[in-house]
């Protein structure tokens, strides 16, 4: 597990999103000029903060007393806009109700036929149980369990069932191939679905690796093929060749050396080529892996577990990552009873649940993470889940804690107001959501949405990554974000 929770820390920590809170105005005295001041208590403050943003399209937000649930301030709460990521902290109250507190992902292998002289009389099968977090050490491990239980080899197939979850190319289809928190979702994952890519200067041209590599292993992979293409643009083409992922690279745009993550729309057939691999380095030979939609009858010869539901939980906030979300979620309607067919219709589900025990009334999420279209919240909505969840009080400690900044940047560790919220970020889309807990101990809960749909709307597939004005304008709107806590902080925090 060490090796694990090193993985999930290290390879989370390179998708994360978005900066923490940055250049906000520490505790200021309240001006006692004249006038209105973002300090002005009542709806005139808030408005004077909003319109001083310089922000395009609209803007939502709601802060209420955690406690009693009164409303303290509001504008446009009950706007139905993107939420971005903030979507996770419904999806973290979904998965801990539907699932528990003590649920932990399996992975296991099962033999179809008994074992005699170290064969497999039969099939061996590596069965994915939903797990967001399983990793090469991982499958390892299981090759490791295999030959402690004395396997030698099988007389039958490597099978991969990967079908407790229906499979999904793309999280939104509608970013670049290359595009790593977007990859395909499955009931099997591994290295959250991606696959490492590196390239490094040798004379005139380039060493090429694809591999699935953690701290500890780093084996070559066949299910995914890279080949350089003497072009400048556009920087990587894919197609799916028979279950392989086959990348082309402009040469143009590699210059010395450099690596990146990249996702697999084959997971099942990846998770197989690389327990093949590990198996070998165990003295195991199996054949080539072949998916199965039906999971066989057997006998469990060994099984590895993920960390508590808690702990996923809070890696999936804290750095925002959209595949635990997606496989967490849909794990959470299945164990309802329900088989989607698709994210948006387990987040149908999930939406009517939200209705029922959160209260929102204006729930609309196509996806688990956020990351979908489609997707709307309002603000309103938001913060009556976050005031529902003082209920049983598991969401809060699972929140990241954000800090005021100093003039250099700097976190103010020791400011008297505490944050403790999940961020959302997309183009021309920024959402913030959580709790504040003021210097006299009153605690807050609120949400602010930001969207510029119509500029939103003139981005090319092309250019989703890296928008022209996108990275300005998400500025302007964490700003406006930090000016609200910081008059949240005072206005209600004396």
């Amino acid at each position: 597990m060490i090796s694990r929770r090193r993985f999930l820390s290290t390879a989370l920590a390179g998708l994360a999103t978005g900066p923490a809170l940055a250049n906000a105005p520490g505790l200021t005295p309240r001006p006692k000029a004249r006038g209105v001041s973002p300090y002005t208590p009542g709806a005139d403050g808030l408005e004077a903060i909003l319109k001083g943003a310089g922000l395009s399209g609209e803007s939502a937000c709601v802060v209420a007393d955690a406690r009693t649930g009164q409303i303290l301030e509001s504008a446009r709460g009950d706007a139905a806009l993107p939420p971005a990521s903030v979507a996770k902290v419904l999806t973290a109250l979904y998965a801990l109700d539907s699932l528990g507190a003590g649920y932990r992902f399996r992975t296991r292998l099962i033999a179809t036929g008994p074992l005699s002289n170290g064969i497999i009389q039969g099939d061996l099968v590596l069965a994915g149980g939903g797990d967001p977090t399983l990793d090469t050490d991982a499958l390892a491990d299981l090759a490791a369990q295999m030959k402690a239980a004395g396997v030698r080899g099988i007389s039958g197939r490597l099978l991969i069932w990967d079908d407790m979850l229906p499979y999904v190319r793309s999280i939104d289809p509608d970013q670049p191939d290359h595009i790593g928190y977007s990859p395909s979702v499955s009931g099997i994952a591994l290295n959250f679905n991606r696959v490492h890519f590196e390239w490094k200067r040798a004379g005139g041209s380039w060493a090429i690796t694809m591999d699935a590599r953690t701290q500890k292993y780093r084996p070559d992979v066949y299910t995914s093929k890279m080949a350089l293409a003497r072009r400048d643009l556009p920087v990587y083409s894919y197609q799916d060749k028979a279950g392989i992922d086959h990348w082309t690279v402009a040469s143009g745009a590699l210059g010395n050396g450099g690596a990146r993550w990249l996702p697999v729309r084959n997971p099942a057939l990846y998770a197989g080529d690389v327990f093949q691999t590990l198996s070998r380095a165990n003295g195991i030979s199996l054949p080539n892996p072949k998916v199965t939609s039906s999971l066989p009858g057997g006998n469990v010869i060994a099984q590895i577990q993920s960390a508590p539901l808690p702990d996923l939980l809070e890696a999936m906030l804290k750095y925002s990552n959209n595949l635990m979300a997606e496989m967490i979620g849909m794990t959470a309607t299945v164990n309802r009873g329900s088989r989607p067919s698709s994210l948006k219709s387990s987040a149908q589900i999930m939406n009517d649940w939200a209705r029922s025990n959160l209260g929102m009334q204006r729930c609309r999420m196509v996806d688990h993470s956020g990351l979908g279209e489609e997707s709307r919240l309002t603000a309103d909505d938001m913060v009556r889940a976050l005031i529902a969840s003082r209920r049983t009080g598991a969401l809060k400690p699972l929140l990241k804690p954000y800090y005021f900044s100093d003039a250099k940047g700097r976190p103010i560790k020791t400011h008297p107001v505490k944050i403790a919220a999940k961020t959302g970020t997309l183009n021309f889309v920024s959402g913030l959501g959580g709790f504040i807990t003021t210097p006299d101990g009153n605690e807050l809960a609120f949400a602010i949405f930001s969207a510029d749909q119509r500029a939103r709307a003139k981005i090319s597939r092309a250019e989703r990554e890296r928008p022209r004005g996108g990275r300005s304008w998400n500025t302007r709107a964490k700003k406006l974000q930090e000016s609200l806590l910081d008059r949240w902080g005072q206005v209600y925090g004396s």
